[in-house]
């Protein structure tokens, strides 16, 4: 596999962070986002250039703005953007979930998304070069009850995804992705002990790292869950 320039949101734990480490162990330069400082801190004492972190939230815009000026001028588009920063509800039925913590996700899993989309993907599309994928979920093509919000954000990848595939010029590909079922700390919260009969991210990005790498136009618009 060709060196890749990956960039990935959230990777301060679970799925992102496994993928950090998975991608640079197979030798590509990775950037990412999470909103914890301590974590972020961590990784760039563990990797130095050319891996480059930063603390942003992607659901503010500015933010973002200002981390995609900066990677863009020093690093230029990825390869392969990964939008994996997400929040789960504390599971409750939707009338019992606050407002703050509704908006919360909406904040992060939908507007975030578009927030890097907007800022990073117009230099990927000058090039007519790379691949998005959008972390949808099990929950964005099935729902469940107690987790309404959750499953509203994941849906909304998958129409988001599919209608931005038809926007990218050729060569590009822009992909609506179920990861599949992960032992995560998110999964814990819904499935609580029975989240350990499932892999570990660590496990889960050992197969799954070297499968995103071979994403492709020939994918674009494709709804796919990781391993298919």
């Amino acid at each position: 596999m060709s060196h890749k320039r990956i960039l990935i949101t959230g990777v301060s734990r679970g799925l992102g962070r496994a993928l950090t480490d998975k991608f640079i162990q197979l030798g590509h330069t990775v950037i990412g986002c999470a909103r914890d400082k301590t974590a972020i801190a961590r990784l760039k004492k563990q990797y130095g250039l050319p891996h480059r972190f930063e603390a942003v939230d992607v659901a503010d815009d500015a933010q973002v703005e200002r981390w995609a000026k900066a990677v863009l001028a020093e690093a230029g588009p990825p390869d392969l953007l990964l939008n994996n920063a997400a929040l789960m509800n504390n599971p409750a039925p939707l009338w019992q979930v606050p407002r703050a913590e509704f908006d919360a996700l909406i904040d992060v899993n939908i507007k975030g998304v578009a927030n890097v989309i907007r800022h990073f993907v117009p230099a990927m599309v000058a090039k007519k070069h790379g691949v998005i994928c959008n972390f949808s979920s099990g929950w964005g093509r099935s729902t469940d009850a107690q987790v309404a919000p959750y499953c509203a954000t994941k849906w909304a990848m998958e129409g988001l995804s599919q209608a931005l595939a038809q926007e990218l010029p050729r060569g590009m590909a822009a992909i609506p992705l179920s990861p599949g079922i992960i032992n995560t700390e998110m999964l814990q919260s819904c499935f609580g002990g029975d989240a350990a009969a499932y892999p570990t991210a660590e496990q889960w990005a050992e197969d799954a790292a070297p499968w995103l790498l071979k994403l492709g136009p020939k994918d674009n618009g494709r709804s796919l869950t990781v391993g298919d």
